[in-house]
C-alpha cells in the first residue's frame, strides 16, 4: 500500500487540511467531558444554576464545533478519496493500454476489469475512511489517555489491564482474516472470469446445450467466494461483541472502584463522570483501529493487485529515438522466428519474404500452421523471437508504435464492433472522415446494401459488440473502419470467412481497385480468396514451404495442391 501514497502526493494541501480539520474536531471532544466535569462538580452539587447555565453554552457551542468539524472533514476526505481513485483508474488503463498481448495473457481480462474497479473501490474506501482513523485514533487515544489520568491516576490502572487485552485480540483477529481478505480477491477474479465467459459466449453456450454445466461451473465459483466471505466476515463479526463487553466491563471496574474513591472523599463525582467518558472514548478509538483492521487487509491485497499492474513493465516499447520512413508501404520479413512464451517449439520459424506496394499478398495454410501470428508481428502486437519485421525499410523495433500503426489498416480474424452507430464505428479508423468518405468506404466493402436496410441506416445503433448484426455484416463494417483509414497497407487476417463466394468476389474486385497503390496482405482459408494474388505464401508447421502465383503453386507445391484439391473440383480448378 505504500507504494501507492506517492499517487496522493497533488492532494497534499487537502490531507494538510483534513488533518488540521480533524485534529481541532478530536480535541474539542476530548474537551467535552472537562466541561461536563465542571459542571457537576461547581454547578449542580452547588447548587449554582448560573455556573451551569454558563458552563452548558460553553458546552453546546464546543459540540457545534466538533459536529460542524466532522461534517467538513468528512467531505474533505470523500473529495480526495475519489480523486485518489479516479486518477488510479486512468493511470491503471493507461498502463493496461500500453501492453502487449503478452501482458493480457499473462493477467488476464476478468481479472484487469476486477482490478480497475472492485480494487480500485477498496482503496478509495481506505482512504476516505482511513484518513479520519489514523488522524483521529492516535489523538484521541493518547489525549483520552492523558486527560483520564489527569483526573484520577489510579483509576488509569484499569485502563492499562484492558488496553493491552483489547490490542492482543485485535493482532490475533488479523493475522486470520488478511490472508482470508487476499483469497477473496483471487476469488472474485474466478467470479469474473466465469461470468464474462458466459456472457461473450452465450451463443455456443446454448447451441452446445451447456447452460446446466455453465450454471454449476459459476455456482461452484460463486460458492468458494461466498464461503471464503462468509468466513472473514464470522471472524470480524465475532470481534463486535468481543469490543461490547471489554467497554462493558471497563465502564463496570471504572464505577465500581470510582463510587469506592468517591466514598473516600479521593474522586468527586463529575470527575468520575468524565473519567467514564475518557476511558469510552480512549476505547472508541481502539475500535476505530479494528476497523482499519477490517479494511486495511483488503484493500493491502488490492493495492498488490494494482501495483501488479502498475509496475508491470510492457514488452514492448518505443525506442527512445524512433526512426521516421517514407510511407511506401513495403513489408519485409528477414529471418523471422518467433515463439510465445513457454512454448515448445516456435510458432514460425525462419519467415522471409517482401510484400510491395500496388501487390496483393496472400498468406495461405491449415489450422495452426502460423498465418495469425506472422500477421500479428507486423503492427508489434507481439516482438520477434529473432529476425527483423521492417516496414517502409525500418525494423518495426526502430519505429514508435504510433508512426508503425497509422500506416496499417488492421481488420482482425474476429471483427469487433464497439457500442455506438454504423457511422462511428466506421469512423473508428479515421475519427476525420466525411460522411462521404464513411459512404465510400462501405460502398467498398459492399456494406452500404444492408446498412441502407437497417432503422436509421448510418445511425443505426450498434449493441455491444455487434450483437445485432451478423457475421459477415460485422466483417464488412471492419473491412469499411479500414478502408476509411487509406493506409499504406492493409491487412486483413480471414476477414472474408462470413462472406458469401458472390459477396466476396465483388469485394475483392472493389478492393483491387482502391487498394491499387497498397500493400495488401491476406491471410484466408479459402483458396479462392487467395487465386488472383500477385504472391501466395504457402505455411507448415510454422514455416513457408511454398511462395508463388496459384498456378505456378499447383504445379509444384504439393501443400498448396491439397489445400486447392480439398475445396475445389477439377472443374472449378479448370
Amino acid at each position: 500500500m505504500l507504494s501507492l501514497i506517492p499517487y496522493l502526493k497533488r492532494y497534499t494541501l487537502g490531507l494538510v487540511a483534513v488533518a488540521i480539520i480533524l485534529s481541532a474536531q478530536t480535541l474539542a471532544e476530548l474537551y467535552l467531558p472537562t466541561l461536563m466535569a465542571d459542571v457537576v462538580n461547581n454547578g449542580m452539587m452547588k447548587g449554582d444554576t448560573a455556573y451551569i447555565w454558563r458552563y452548558g453554552s460553553y458546552m453546546l457551542a464546543v459540540a457545534m464545533l466538533s459536529s460542524f468539524l466532522a461534517i467538513a472533514a468528512v467531505y474533505c476526505a470523500a473529495v480526495i478519496g475519489m480523486g485518489f481513485g479516479r486518477d488510479l483508474r486512468n493511470l491503471v488503463f493507461q498502463r493496461v493500454e500500453s501492453f502487449s498481448l503478452h501482458e493480457f495473457d499473462r493477467i488476464g481480462t476478468a481479472s484487469l476489469i476486477t482490478r480497475t474497479t472492485n480494487d480500485i473501490t477498496q482503496m478509495q474506501m481506505v482512504v476516505v475512511m482511513g484518513l479520519r482513523f489514523i488522524v483521529t485514533a492516535p489523538i484521541m487515544c493518547i489525549g483520552g489517555l492523558f486527560m483520564a489520568y489527569s483526573k484520577d491516576p489510579r483509576l488509569t490502572l484499569i485502563l492499562a489491564v484492558v488496553l493491552p487485552l483489547m490490542a492482543l485480540g485485535i493482532g490475533l483477529v488479523a493475522r486470520t482474516a488478511v490472508p482470508l481478505f487476499r483469497a477473496m480477491q483471487a476469488k472474485l477474479d474466478k467470479v469474473n472470469l466465469v461470468l464474462r465467459e458466459n456472457l461473450t459466449g452465450i451463443r455456443v453456450i446454448r447451441a452446445f446445450d451447456r447452460q446446466t454445466s455453465e450454471t454449476r461451473r459459476f455456482k461452484t465459483a460463486n460458492r468458494d467466494l461466498t464461503d471464503t466471505a462468509i468466513r472473514v466476515n464470522k471472524i470480524m463479526a465475532a470481534m463486535n461483541p468481543v469490543m461490547v463487553i471489554f467497554m462493558n466491563l471497563t465502564s463496570i471496574g471504572i464505577i465500581w472502584f470510582g463510587g469506592l474513591r468517591i466514598s473516600s472523599g479521593n474522586l468527586l463525582i463529575g470527575d468520575m463522570m468524565a473519567f467514564l467518558q475518557y476511558a469510552m472514548q480512549i476505547m472508541f478509538s481502539i475500535i476505530m483501529v479494528t476497523m482499519m483492521f477490517v479494511m486495511l487487509p483488503r484493500a493491502e491485497a488490492s493495492a498488490a493487485r494494482i501495483n501488479e499492474v502498475l509496475k508491470m513493465a510492457p514488452d514492448i516499447v518505443d525506442p527512445p529515438q524512433p526512426k521516421k520512413a517514407a510511407r511506401t508501404g513495403l513489408v519485409e520479413f528477414r529471418g523471422v522466428t518467433f515463439s510465445y512464451p513457454g512454448a515448445e517449439n516456435p510458432a514460425i520459424s525462419d519467415i522471409g519474404f517482401t510484400a510491395r506496394p500496388g501487390q496483393v499478398t496472400a498468406i495461405i495454410g491449415g489450422t495452426g500452421s502460423g498465418k495469425s501470428t506472422l500477421i500479428n508481428l507486423i503492427p508489434r502486437f507481439y516482438d520477434t523471437t529473432r529476425g527483423q519485421v521492417l516496414v517502409d525499410g525500418v525494423d518495426v523495433r526502430e519505429m514508435s508504435q504510433e508512426d508503425l500503426r497509422a500506416r496499417i489498416g488492421f481488420v482482425p480474424q474476429t471483427p469487433i464492433l464497439f457500442s455506438g452507430t454504423v457511422a462511428e464505428n466506421i469512423r473508428y479508423g479515421n475519427k476525420q472522415a466525411s460522411d462521404a468518405e464513411v459512404r465510400h468506404a462501405a460502398a467498398v466493402a459492399q456494406a452500404d446494401g444492408f446498412i441502407a436496410e437497417l432503422p436509421g441506416g448510418y445511425d443505426a445503433v450498434i449493441a455491444q459488440g455487434g450483437t445485432n448484426l451478423s457475421g459477415g455484416q460485422k466483417q464488412r463494417l471492419a473491412i469499411s473502419r479500414a478502408l476509411v483509414r487509406k493506409p499504406a497497407i492493409y491487412i486483413f487476417d480471414d476477414s472474408f470467412s462470413a462472406l458469401d463466394f458472390g459477396t466476396d468476389a465483388r469485394l475483392r474486385a472493389a478492393l483491387k481497385k482502391e487498394t491499387a497503390q497498397a500493400t495488401v496482405i491476406i491471410v484466408a482459408q479459402r483458396v479462392s480468396t487467395v487465386m488472383d494474388a500477385d504472391q501466395i505464401l504457402v505455411l507448415d508447421q510454422g514455416r513457408i514451404v511454398g511462395m508463388g502465383t496459384h498456378q505456378d503453386l499447383l504445379a509444384e507445391n504439393e501443400v498448396y495442391r491439397e489445400i486447392v484439391f480439398s475445396q475445389l473440383s477439377e472443374e472449378d480448378i479448370a
